[in-house]
């Protein structure tokens, strides 16, 4: 572990936090779906109350079937909280069972089927990258008051650091009240780790003239103190699904047939939010398809199995794939296999506990207090 320079925290990195991934077994590698169903039932049945499981927007029907919950990231750790069950497992990557683990109680046990699910985005910003960026970017702006506000899609060391550091945490649905929040606050707000959802906030506070994009290791990017002139940093991160939609995919869709509606992800480029009808949460998405009028058209710019999910819970609106074919589904999701699901219920049922997701209890209470702080706006 590794002492932060300007909080006081350990950590590490999460490639070693998270390093103790147990393989599948070979027994469970070659279940068919009817085996698996059935074992999975067998299993639950048997566990009873004892566990509930979460299944994220992302997820594959074969993972969401089984859940007792699906939706959004945070929206799951809260209905987690709410069930007390002994066990949540966790449908979905680590930053997601970190927040569980977080807002559950201490008796309940967090366990992630596979510990190769573990979101991009949230590695493109650790906290021991963010502290050392932290001590450059104050010390080049040593009277300013900046506030570090870190989407919900990051690590819990990086939402204690935030909270150590007088920042908060947010949601894509309440990125704009978190910035107005911050600025009540302090003069600057850096923004973590998604510099699209920080754009499109931006761009709906009207201060669109106030960002500067920020690198720290770009040799060729801007220094510090070039963008601590502005009251808007963003981090240069993404997801990886989200940023492969383009404007070019709203105009095909459009072309083929011009009463098509599109809703999209504010993850997304600020380009593409622009020319969507609709930008919003995987809430907002759900939402919009569930209200909207049978036969209308929604192409949906948001990762494939949610489009997928949709049009199974809908059919009577046309649901499309914004990118037609070429829409691929985040690899990190990809790794909570059913057969891990399978797996992990057995073993329950046999008293061992696998892949367990442990916040350390100082970074747990920080990263708390930048939740609790949220929820006040």
């Amino acid at each position: 572990m590794v002492t932060m320079e300007t909080a006081e925290l350990e950590t590490d990195l999460s490639l070693f936090k998270y390093d103790s991934l147990e393989q599948l077994p070979t027994a469970y590698r070659d279940l068919d779906e009817a085996e698996r169903t059935d074992r999975i039932e067998t299993a639950l049945a048997e566990l009873g109350d004892d566990v509930v499981i979460l299944g994220h927007n992302y997820q594959r029907r074969e993972i969401v079937e089984h859940a007792d919950f699906v939706g959004d990231s945070y929206q799951l750790s809260k209905e987690a909280a709410e069930a007390d069950a002994e066990y949540v497992i966790f449908g979905g990557v680590t930053f997601m069972a970190e927040s569980a683990d977080i807002i559950t109680d201490d008796e309940q046990t967090v366990i992630l089927p596979s510990m190769e699910a573990s979101c991009p985005m949230a590695g493109m910003a650790e906290a021991l990258q963010v502290d050392a960026a932290w001590a450059e970017i104050t010390a080049a702006a040593p009277d300013a008051n900046i506030i570090p506000i870190t989407y919900m899609n990051s690590y819990a060391d990086l939402k204690a650091f935030c909270a150590s550091q007088g920042g908060l945490v947010c949601t894509s649905s309440n990125a704009h009240r978190a910035f107005e929040w911050a600025f009540d606050r302090g003069d600057k707000v850096l923004f973590l780790p998604d510099k699209h959802l920080g754009e499109n906030t931006a761009h709906r506070l009207g201060m669109e003239d106030a960002i500067a994009e920020w690198d720290p290791w770009d040799p060729e990017g801007k220094d510090a103190t070039e963008v601590a002139e502005s009251d808007i940093i963003l981090w240069d991160g993404y997801c990886q699904v989200h940023e492969r939609f383009s404007e070019e995919h709203i105009e095909q869709v459009r072309a083929d047939d011009p009463d098509a509606n599109v809703i999209v992800h504010p993850e997304c480029r600020r380009e593409v939010v622009e020319a969507a009808d609709v930008a919003g949460s995987t809430a907002t998405i759900c939402d919009t398809v569930a209200n909207a009028e049978p036969g209308e058209t929604w192409a949906i710019g948001t990762e494939i199995h949610l489009t997928r999910h949709l049009q199974r819970w809908h059919p009577e609106v046309n649901v499309l794939p914004l990118c037609g074919d070429a829409c691929m589904d985040c690899n990190a999701m990809r790794q909570i296999d059913p057969n891990y699901l399978t797996w992990v219920l057995e073993e329950l049922v046999a008293g061992r506990e696998r892949n367990v997701i442990e916040v350390a209890p100082d970074e747990k209470e920080l990263a708390q207090v930048a939740l609790d702080r949220m929820l006040e706006i």
